[in-house]
This record gives structure tokens, sequence and C-alpha cells, in this order.
């Protein structure tokens, strides 16, 4: 039986409120399913976290509201506070995503983690709504 993990789309403000929803949509109140896009990855990929049955699906409502807060401005922020505590060699690689989504160009984290979701590699689907 196919389980489906719902994320409200409307409680999607930034990125760490992202983490918060997807947390409490697959493990209750409270839960963690990763703070980072590698830790999400590896929780669908069949690392610590990935939901016990092989079969299930996200379904993000409202995920137009979720585009907007995780867009370029959050992007921004998102890789600002990264290019402090990136390796020096990927300084440069970072910084210039940055200036990317400073000028409203480039994948967004909304972008990022609905390819994530979406990874035909990875046991569940997503459905947006």
């Amino acid at each position: 039986m196919t389980v489906t993990y719902v994320i409200e789309g409307s409680r999607v403000t930034g990125l760490e409120q992202f983490w918060k929803v997807i947390g409490e949509a697959v493990n209750g109140p409270g839960g963690y399913f990763g703070r980072n896009l590698d830790a999400l990855a590896d929780c669908l990929g069949g690392g610590m976290g990935t939901p016990d049955d092989g079969d299930f699906v996200f379904e993000w409502r409202d995920h137009a509201l979720s585009a907007r807060a995780l867009g370029h401005e959050e992007t921004a922020r998102h890789l600002r506070r990264r290019l402090e505590r990136v390796h020096p060699t990927n300084r440069p690689a970072t910084r210039r995503r940055l200036d990317e989504a400073l000028a409203g160009r480039g994948p967004t984290l909304f972008d990022l983690i609905v390819e994530i979701l979406a990874d035909g590699t990875t046991p569940g689907t997503l459905r947006l709504d």
C-alpha cells in the first residue's frame, strides 16, 4: 500500500521551515528528515531516515507558495551562509552560484529540492498540487 507524505506548501516560509514541514510529514511532530540537500537525498536513497516502506509518494500541496518562499532570495540567503563555511576550494563555485541567485538566475532551492524528490533513482515519487 502506497504511503502518502503531505508537504503543506503554505507552511513552507523558508528553508528552515521546509526541513520542519518535511520532517513532520514523514515522522510526525518534531520529526527529522534531513537538514540539508545531501541529507535529504540520503534519506530518500536508502540512508538513515529512509521510510521503511519503499512504496511512498510526496504530495506537495500549494507548491507554488513554496516555490516563491524557496526562490532566488532564499537561495541567496542560504548560499551566503554556506559561503562562510564551505571549504576554500569550493568558495569560487559557491560565490558564482550566489551571484546568480542575487541576479535572479539559476536554480532555486525549490528547484533543487524538487529535483531530489522527483529523482527516478529513489523509491518514492512526487506529486505537485
